[in-house]
């Protein structure tokens, strides 16, 4: 095995936007350092929260280029960006991420077959797909939930760890007998687990899962980092409780509302967004953003004090 991707908290991006609506770079430099300081091992660039859906080829390929090189080697960047259905389009797609240095490109599950379509038409048009773009790719999976959520059987998963071809999986489920079934499939290939739900994260991580990569790494990326780190010990069995309600926030106008948490935080960013009207963030809403935050730093000075304290 030489998957050198380290364990830990892999922050799914957000896209900063200036007003006119623009991909907005100083804010994404100030965004990145951002996650560095709050413990990140790694950021996964242009995905579903970074609003890929909705960015052309040469913004996918600028954001990812602009993180890797303002990570400038301290943490590895991984990116997606895989959003057009035919083969062409995807392998075009895959081979301009990969030209911009990011350590891994990573593969949106549902891209390669519809919602009815059996697992060998999957792998079928993954085979091709595989040919049609540089063998020294590094590549990774991703169970985008857009525009429907294809989950990987345990054939797939099997197949995708054989072909030594794959070392980052986003798992999706929120199941976790789905979660333990990939774990143990994968073991002892290159393939490692990044769970994006924080309710079974404890669980598995416990269970052989190499990090966590979520939603909530925008707003309380200390705190998971702290979970993710020390997960054998017993007081964190208190913590992803109260993160797990943390997480339900998630539902209410994301990434909007992320964007206003970090913009609580000080940085210079907008809550300005192409997937969603921002004006929406109800004032509610912005006050339970609030409360959020005020939480999150009186159980980050709880659980961080040691380090605090040392």
């Amino acid at each position: 095995m030489d998957n050198d991707f380290p364990g830990g908290v892999w922050p799914v991006m957000l896209t900063p936007f200036t007003v006119d609506n623009r991909v907005d770079y100083e804010g994404l430099a100030s965004l990145t350092e951002w996650y560095i300081g709050q413990g990140a091992s790694g950021l996964f660039a242009v995905t579903q929260s970074s609003e890929m859906f909705f960015l052309d080829l040469e913004e996918r390929v600028r954001i990812a280029s602009f993180v890797k090189e303002r990570a400038a080697g301290r943490i590895p960047v991984i990116a997606s960006g895989h959003i057009s259905q035919g083969m062409g389009e995807q392998a075009e797609e895959i081979r301009a991420l990969a030209g911009t240095g990011v350590d891994a490109v990573i593969l949106v599950t549902n891209r390669l077959a519809a919602r009815d379509e059996p697992d060998e038409v999957w792998i079928g048009r993954m085979k091709e797909l595989l040919q049609r773009i540089p063998a020294d790719i590094r590549l990774g999976l991703y169970e985008c939930p857009y525009p429907y959520k294809r989950l990987m059987s345990d054939r797939i998963t099997e197949w995708c760890a054989e072909s030594g071809r794959f070392y980052f999986l986003k798992d999706t489920s929120c199941d976790m007998d789905s979660i333990g079934s990939k774990i143990s499939i994968a073991k002892g290939s290159n393939l490692k687990l990044y769970n994006a739900n924080t309710t079974t994260l404890l669980p598995s991580l416990r269970g052989g899962a190499a990090g966590y990569s979520g939603v909530m790494a925008n707003m309380q990326c200390r705190l998971y980092e702290r979970l993710v780190r020390e997960y054998e010990r017993e007081d964190m069995d208190g913590l992803a409780e109260i993160l797990s309600l943390c997480a339900l926030i998630e539902r209410q106008w994301y990434p909007a509302n992320a964007k206003y948490y970090l913009q609580q935080e000080g940085l210079p960013i907008e809550t300005v967004c192409r997937v969603q009207d921002a004006a929406a963030l109800s004032e509610t809403w912005k006050e339970e953003i609030r409360i959020l935050r005020k939480l999150t730093h009186k159980l980050e000075k709880e659980y961080l004090k040691e380090e605090t304290d040392g």
